[in-house]
């Protein structure tokens, strides 16, 4: 989801994956009209584990995200995996780090300045409402899914060339916006896969203080 604000303003063992985007969709859940609820809040502190997917790769990876106090760190896969990256929102600026993709042979880090969690929940009260819905992977948890996007270049309705530059389906505990259970991330944020889509699916999901640690190969791009 880093990935996907960044744009606003992207990656156990492998593994073939049959009908991810069947298994992981939720089931609309039928309930009287209610109040739009909350959109999507990341917490300050925070931690969870999960698996990070590419479908069209046929690649799942293990997936850790943890927050303290308002920096946070993606980090999919690792050394032995087919990929491995980490994302990160580290003193005010955003950090993205590929050590290892199919096809890919350079592996800067790059660095956003001016970016920070307050600028991402911003952008994500900008989210639009899709309704409640149910995990069919955990009938037990019951989300709110919401759908954050940016098209480019910006056109008033009609016949004008736009594309999807980021899109982002999110779904979050209906009793609490700020436990994030699964995002699909789709467009050219995700350039490294060629379908352009990647899902994060979180199995635990807890709010307590995670571990941020920016990278060495990152710390050259810090500000003096």
């Amino acid at each position: 989801m880093i990935a996907l604000v960044t744009a606003m303003l992207p990656p156990a063992h492998a593994g073939t994956q049959t009908g991810v985007a069947q298994s992981f969709a939720p089931v609309a859940e039928q309930r009287p009209s209610s109040p739009t609820p909350r959109p999507p809040q990341l917490p300050r502190d925070f931690r969870g584990k999960g698996k990070w997917i590419v479908r069209d790769l046929g690649v799942t990876v293990p997936f850790i995200w943890e927050g303290r106090n308002g920096d946070s760190q993606m980090i999919a896969g690792g050394p032995q995996y087919p990929i491995w990256f980490t994302n990160l929102i580290y003193h005010g600026s955003l950090y993205t780090l590929t050590y290892k993709w199919p096809g890919l042979t350079e592996h800067p880090c790059s660095r956003i300045p001016g970016f920070d969690l307050d600028q991402l929940n911003q952008a994500l009260r900008g989210a639009r409402f899709v309704g409640p819905e149910i995990l069919q992977q955990h009938p037990d948890r019951h989300v709110y899914h919401w759908r954050v996007g940016v098209v480019l270049p910006k056109r008033p309705p009609g016949n004008f060339l736009r594309f999807p530059l980021a899109l982002g389906d999110i779904y979050v505990d209906q009793k609490d916006r700020g436990t994030f259970w699964q995002v699909l991330q789709f467009g050219v944020q995700n350039l490294y896969d060629p379908e352009l889509d990647e899902w994060l699916v979180m199995d635990k999901f807890e709010h307590k203080p995670g571990v941020v640690t920016l990278p060495p190969r990152c710390s050259a791009l810090r500000p003096a």
